[in-house]
C-alpha cells in the first residue's frame, strides 16, 4: 500500500469515484470532513456504500476521536458492515488505541466477525501531548497495521502562524513530529505513513516531498485529492534499479549461506542490507 486518498463521508457522489481513482486505499472521513450535524447521515451513507461495495481496494473509515461522544456511534454505526480498517484520529497514547482495540473486539464479536479482522491505523501527532507520548504507541495492538501523524492539528495546538517554510518544507517543530512517527512504527513494528500533503496544485512538489518520506522509512502517504495519487506511487513505488539491486543483493547473500558479510559492485555488505532489500521487494505493488 502506497497511498490512502480521504474522501468526505456525507459526500456520496465521490465514493464511487474515490474507489476508483487508482488509490491503494480509501478512508471515508467522518471527522474533519464532516460538520457535526451531517454525521448521522454520513454513517448511513458510508455503511450502505461498504454493504454493496466490491472492494477493489481496501475501505476505511476515520471515525472521531476515542474520548467524543461520537467515537462509539461512528464504530456502531459501520462496524456491521465490515469495513477494512479505522483510523483514530487525535489518538493521545497508547491507551487510547488499545480502548479502540476492546470496543472492535467487541463489535466483532457480536457481529460473529474473526477478532482483529478491522484494522487500526492511528494518528499519533495532532497535539503536543501525544508528541510528548509517542513512545506510549509501542508496542501496539495486533490489529494495528501503522502509525501516522498529522501536522496541521498539531500547528493549531502549538499556536503556529503555519507549519512549512515558504520553500514548502516542514519547520523543526513539524520534523519532530513525522521523526517520532518513525521511531514509534519501527518499535511497533507496523508500517510508517506519512502525512497529507495539503498542496493540489504543485504536484512535483508533492512528489519531491513524498520522495524525501520514502527515504526516511514511511513505506505510503494519505491523500486528500485524486489528483496527488500519479505522485504519491511514483515517489513510493521501487525503481527498476532499485529492484536489480535488491534481488542481487538477496541472491548474493543465498548464494554464500554462511557469510555474514559480502562485496558486492565494490561496496561492503551485510545484514542490514539484506533487511533494506527485502523491505525494497515487499514494496513492489502487485497487479491488481
Amino acid at each position: 500500500m502506497r497511498s490512502m486518498l480521504f474522501v468526505p463521508g456525507d459526500r456520496p457522489e465521490r465514493f464511487a469515484k474515490a474507489e476508483a481513482s487508482g488509490a491503494d486505499a480509501v478512508i471515508f472521513d467522518l471527522e474533519d470532513a464532516v460538520a457535526a450535524a451531517n454525521r448521522p447521515r454520513a454513517r448511513v451513507e458510508i455503511s450502505n456504500y461498504l454493504k454493496m461495495s466490491d472492494r477493489h481496494v481496501p475501505l476505511w473509515v476515520r471515525i472521531n476521536p476515542i474520548e467524543t461522544g461520537d467515537a462509539l456511534p461512528d464504530l456502531a454505526a459501520v462496524a456491521f458492515a465490515r469495513p477494512d480498517g479505522i483510523l483514530l484520529p487525535k489518538a493521545r497514547n497508547g491507551d487510547d488505541v488499545r480502548r479502540l482495540d476492546h470496543w472492535l473486539e467487541i463489535l466483532e464479536t457480536s457481529h460473529g466477525f474473526d477478532v482483529g479482522s478491522i484494522k487500526v491505523i492511528p494518528l499519533i501527532t495532532e497535539s503536543a501531548q501525544a508528541v510528548l507520548n509517542a513512545a506510549t504507541f509501542a508496542p501496539a495492538p495486533s490489529r494495528v497495521l501503522g502509525l501516522t501523524w498529522g501536522a496541521e492539528d498539531l500547528a493549531a495546538d502549538l499556536g503556529s502562524l503555519g507549519n512549512k517554510t515558504p520553500a514548502g518544507e516542514y519547520e523543526p517543530p513539524y520534523v519532530i513530529a513525522s521523526t517520532l512517527c518513525l521511531y514509534a512504527a519501527a518499535a511497533a513494528g507496523v508500517w510508517a505513513i506519512d502525512t497529507v500533503d495539503t498542496e493540489m496544485k504543485d504536484l512535483a512538489g508533492v512528489e519531491r516531498r513524498a520522495r524525501a518520506s520514502r527515504r526516511s522509512g514511511y513505506v505510503a502517504k494519505l491523500a486528500i485529492h485524486p489528483a496527488q495519487i500519479p505522485a504519491i506511487h511514483a515517489a513510493f513505488t521501487p525503481t527498476a534499479e532499485e529492484i536489480d539491486w535488491a534481488q542481487r543483493v538477496i541472491a548474493a547473500f543465498r548464494d554464500a549461506p554462511g557469510k555474514g558479510a559480502l562485496t558486492l559492485d565494490g561496496k561492503l555488505l551485510d545484514r542490514p542490507h539484506v533487511r533494506q532489500a527485502e523491505r525494497i521487494l515487499a514494496a513492489v505493488p502487485l497487479p491488481r
